[in-house]
C-alpha cells in the first residue's frame, strides 16, 4: 500500500511539473505543434476571442513558452536580453534576468533573441542571439550557469545570428551551435552547464531540433545548415544523415523536422525544398522529393491522420497554405496567397496566426480549406511562433505581447 501511495504520489508531482495543459518550449510539449489541452472553443464572435491583457514589450522573433504558472517571455531593450517571467493570466511581471548585448542584424531585421526559450525541471534555458546560452531557475531567475558559445565554439556570425531553441533530454541540453572543431550540436549538463560531447562539423541553421523514438531508438534529429542528421542524445553518435543545402550562399534551414513514425518531413526553401524519408537503420530511403509540394521558408508543418499541413513558398513572395498527402507528397488542396505565418494543431482544427496578426481557425480537413472564425489580435508584421496553454494563446510581435481566451 506504501508503495502504490508514493507511485501516485510521484504521478502527481509530475503532472504538476508540467502537465499537458503546458506549452514549455518551442511547437508545444511534444515540439510537434499539437495542442492537448482543455477543448478550444469551435468559432468564436465577429469582433474576436476575449482579449484577456496586453503588454508593451521588447524586440525579439522568440516565442512565449508557458509551465508551472509561468510565461517566460525573451526580449531585448536597451541594448540588453532580457529573460521575463509572467503571470500567464495578468501579465505581470515575476522576474527579470538580463544582461548586456551588442548583435547587430546585418539585414536591417529586429535584432532580438530568436530562439524561444525552453522550461524543463524547473529551469529554464535560453539562446540568445549572439549564442549566450543560460540556465536560470525557474521560481526565481537566479543565473545557474551559461556560456557564451560563439566565443568558446568559435562560432560564425551567419546571417541572422543564434535561432535554434535547445532540446532538453534526459539531463541534457542539446543545442545547434554551429561551432569549429566537431561542435556544430553540442550537449551540455542541465544541471551544470558542463560540456557531454560534442558532433558535426555543419554550421547551425536556423531550425530547432527534436527528441524522439524512430524504430525503437532515441534519436535526436536536427536540420543544419547542410545536413538532415539523426544522432544519439545520449552520446553525439550519427546514425544518419542527408545533405539537405541550397546552392545559394544565402540560404535558410529553418522549420522543424516532422518525425512521423519511421518517417521524417524536411522542408527548406532556397532550393533543397521538402520530402519523406523513410529511416532504416543508418540508411534514409525517400519516398518524395521535390521543390513544388511544401517548401517551409520559416514556419514548420503539422501533421494528422497522414497529412500535413502547412506553408508553403518564400514569405517574401506570398506563401500558399496547404495540405498535403505526408507518403506520396500529393497536395490534397492551396489556399494561394494566404500569406506567411505559424499554425499548431488542436484536435480536428488548425489554429492559425498570420504575420498580418490575423488570428484564423480552421478544420484540419485533408478535402478542402475551411475557415470557421478570424479575427486580428495583433498589428502586423507577427513572425514569432505563439504558445497556446491552457485554452489561453499568447503572442506577440516586436513591440506587444497579447493573451487571448480560446476555452470552450
Amino acid at each position: 500500500m506504501r508503495r502504490v501511495i508514493l507511485l501516485l504520489a510521484l504521478s502527481v508531482a509530475l503532472i504538476a511539473q508540467t502537465g499537458p495543459s503546458d506549452w514549455p518550449q518551442f511547437l508545444g510539449p511534444g515540439r510537434d505543434g499539437v495542442y492537448r489541452g482543455p477543448a478550444l472553443l469551435e468559432t468564436w464572435p465577429e469582433r474576436g476571442p476575449r482579449v484577456l491583457w496586453r503588454k508593451d514589450i521588447g524586440a525579439g522573433f522568440a516565442g512565449p513558452v508557458v509551465s508551472q504558472g509561468h510565461l517566460i517571455l525573451f526580449h531585448r531593450a536597451n541594448n540588453r536580453e532580457i529573460v521575463e517571467a509572467l503571470d500567464p493570466a495578468t501579465g505581470n511581471s515575476q522576474w527579470k534576468y538580463d544582461y548586456p548585448t551588442a548583435y547587430r542584424d546585418d539585414f536591417g531585421f529586429d535584432e532580438g533573441p530568436r530562439a524561444a526559450p525552453v522550461i524543463a525541471d524547473g529551469f529554464v534555458y535560453t539562446f540568445g542571439a549572439e549564442g549566450q546560452l543560460n540556465a536560470l531557475d525557474l521560481a526565481t531567475g537566479k543565473r545557474l550557469w551559461g556560456e557564451d558559445t560563439r566565443a568558446r565554439f568559435k562560432v560564425n556570425k551567419g546571417f541572422f545570428g543564434a535561432a535554434g531553441s535547445p532540446i532538453v533530454d534526459q539531463g541534457r541540453v542539446i543545442a545547434n551551435i554551429g561551432g569549429a572543431e566537431a561542435a556544430g550540436i553540442v550537449a551540455f549538463d542541465a544541471k551544470t552547464g558542463k560540456v557531454l560531447w560534442t558532433a558535426t562539423n555543419d554550421e547551425a541553421s536556423y531550425s530547432s531540433g527534436i527528441v524522439t523514438t524512430i524504430g525503437g531508438r532515441r534519436t535526436a534529429v536536427f536540420l543544419t545548415r547542410t545536413n538532415l542528421i539523426g544522432l544519439d542524445p545520449a552520446t553525439g553518435k550519427i546514425f544518419f544523415q542527408r545533405r539537405w543545402r541550397a546552392l545559394q550562399a544565402a540560404s535558410v534551414n529553418a522549420a522543424t523536422p516532422v518525425v512521423v513514425n519511421d518517417l521524417i518531413f524536411v522542408s527548406a526553401e532556397y532550393g533543397p525544398g521538402a520530402g519523406v524519408l523513410r529511416v532504416e537503420g543508418s540508411t534514409l530511403t525517400p519516398l518524395w522529393t521535390n521543390d513544388e509540394t511544401l517548401n517551409n521558408h520559416y514556419s514548420t508543418s503539422v501533421h494528422r491522420d497522414g497529412v500535413l499541413y502547412g506553408f508553403h513558398g518564400r514569405q517574401e513572395e506570398g506563401q500558399d497554405l496547404r495540405a498535403v498527402d505526408l507518403r506520396t507528397g500529393k497536395v490534397r488542396w492551396s489556399q494561394e496567397r494566404f500569406l506567411a505565418g505559424n499554425l499548431i494543431l488542436a484536435g480536428d482544427r488548425l489554429v492559425i496566426l498570420r504575420e498580418t496578426g490575423e488570428l484564423v481557425l480552421a478544420a484540419a480537413s485533408p478535402t478542402s480549406y475551411q475557415q470557421l472564425a478570424r479575427a486580428f489580435i495583433l498589428p502586423a508584421p507577427v513572425r514569432p511562433f505563439f504558445a497556446l496553454a491552457d485554452g489561453r494563446l499568447y503572442a506577440r510581435n516586436e513591440k506587444m505581447m497579447v493573451a487571448v481566451d480560446l476555452r470552450n
